[in-house]
């Protein structure tokens, strides 16, 4: 707007406003404002840019609910604090103008996105930042506590589905200490967390939901959905949970891991000594089988490769895993 009022005459004027309906010169109006941003005074400098890391980093566009208690994450102090939620309004005035509210929280042009998307030196270690505020919220008491139902969570803790569904995503990206910290600290006792629920809900293979109570996801059930190697190292070494546990479903970590795709997760799992690889799970089937059934060689491999898989195991029907593979034509 600066431009268009310095042109001195009509024609001027709307050569600049042309220019910027186009999407041109906005790199230096935008180093402009991200400099005005960056000098205001007390806490609206950190609280504009963090504003502008999550709508331009986020997996999926938030809900003003679910920024502001993004917003209220104390990472040096006790978690998430009601009282450190920032108003909508003061969101906005922070962030001058680049911000804006509708269904969801956006950035005021695509343009923007494209700049601060070019820019990858403007947030500091966004992706591991944004892990571990996901996580913190999590593992802080008003969202950890016992809840009635998933309904009153959700609608106590806006952030809640947010954190669960992609707190993974960010950490698979960029892993610290810090995000480590706060992973095995969800992960223990996980099955009691009302992100479990979410987790079976968001991210199930079975294609339905009838919306029962969901029990025994365990941490380690977790880890082997996000393939995140680091935090699965650290949970195998401190040995607190079950390698060969059913969740609700009826499913072992390995079947998890083996069901996502990660191959990596799967050799940690198969290198542990007490680790059951022929266990048989959901629908009766083993892990072997299932797989067969699914066509998917390198998992296979895998299985077969680790020396403790029997070819010939015989699930709760009686089939070996060779009757899937040749019953689907693999």
């Amino acid at each position: 707007m600066d431009a268009i009022f310095a042109a001195t005459i009509i024609y001027q004027k709307r050569q600049a406003l042309d220019r910027m309906a186009n999407g041109l010169g906005l790199q230096d109006a935008y180093n402009t404002t991200l400099d005005r941003i960056r000098q205001q005074d007390g806490g609206k400098s950190k609280l504009g840019m963090a504003v502008l890391m999550w709508v331009s980093r986020c997996e999926r566009p938030l809900r003003w609910t679910e920024l502001r208690h993004a917003l209220g994450v104390d990472l040096k102090g006790k978690g998430f604090i009601i009282d450190n939620v920032p108003s909508i309004e003061t969101v906005l005035v922070c962030t001058l103008g680049l911000v804006i509210i509708m269904s969801t929280v956006r950035l005021l042009h695509i343009t923007l996105q494209e700049y601060l998307g070019a820019s990858p030196t403007i947030f500091e270690t966004p992706q591991s930042m944004m892990a571990e505020i996901c996580l913190t919220y999590l593992n802080s008491p008003s969202v950890r506590a016992p809840q009635r139902n998933l309904d009153m969570a959700l609608a106590e803790s806006p952030f809640l589905e947010y954190a669960t569904r992609f707190w993974g995503t960010h950490a698979a990206r960029e892993v610290t200490e810090q995000v480590k910290s706060q992973a095995l600290r969800l992960l223990d006792g996980y099955e009691s967390h009302a992100s479990a629920t979410i987790l079976l809900r968001e991210r199930k293979w079975w294609g339905w939901w009838s919306g029962e109570h969901v029990s025994r996801i365990s941490g380690l059930h977790c880890i082997a959905f996000w393939g995140i190697v680091e935090i699965a190292v650290a949970m195998l070494e401190k040995k607190k949970w079950d390698l060969n546990g059913l969740d609700s479903r009826g499913d072992t970590p390995l079947m998890w891991a083996v069901r996502y795709g990660n191959d990596r997760v799967i050799e940690l799992l198969l290198e542990q000594g007490d680790i059951r690889p022929d266990v048989i799970v959901r629908d009766g089937h083993t892990v072997l089988s299932s797989v067969a059934e699914s066509g998917n060689e390198d998992a296979v491999k895998l299985l077969l490769e680790r020396g403790r898989v029997n070819p010939n195991s015989l699930d709760s029907s009686g089939r070996p895993p060779l009757s899937y593979a040749a019953a689907r034509g693999h």
